[in-house]
């Protein structure tokens, strides 16, 4: 058996998919050290959902739950085929991990935008982030490093 591999926020990874064109790189010697281990697996839930990029950015609507850009267009069905194509790929790879940027209507694993569009952060998950925790896979955002490397350290004696 291999070692465990990660499902990766594609824009942790600086790929340039972010809905402002942009990334998010870490630059942490864990993240090299997992890439040139072939642990990582690098995915966009947003752009495999069909979305552009650049994109207005979206936020979940609290009373909803739906996904409503920055235009006021509903785009939950795009989030929603990401975050399922972001599960087939965490199976299809073994993925028992993922580490998803937080913040995102997508992969936020611990803190979304209210909907406001007022920069307010507030606890909650993204769509990607809660289909793949229901589903078993272990989600980390970029804070939680270390537990990460915890884990996949525990997957490797096992």
């Amino acid at each position: 058996m291999g070692r465990a591999r990660v499902l990766v926020s594609a824009c942790l990874l600086g790929q340039k998919v972010r809905y402002d064109g942009g990334d998010k790189q870490l630059g942490d010697d864990l993240i090299a050290r997992w890439g040139q281990e072939g642990r990582l697996v690098p995915f966009c839930p947003e752009v495999a959902g069909g979305l552009p990029t650049p994109r207005p950015p979206a936020e979940i609507a609290p009373a909803t739950g739906r996904v409503i850009d920055s235009d006021g267009a509903d785009v939950t069905d795009a989030f929603t085929a990401g975050a399922f194509l972001a599960l087939d790929t965490a199976r299809r790879m073994a993925c028992r991990f993922a580490l998803l940027t937080d913040g995102s209507p997508s992969c936020g694993s611990n803190v979304i935008y209210d909907g406001s569009f007022a920069g307010r952060k507030i606890p909650g998950a993204g769509i990607t982030a809660r289909l793949l925790r229901a589903h078993g896979v272990q989600v980390f955002g970029p804070a939680a490093l270390s537990a990460l490397a915890e884990a996949l350290a525990a997957t490797d004696r096992d």
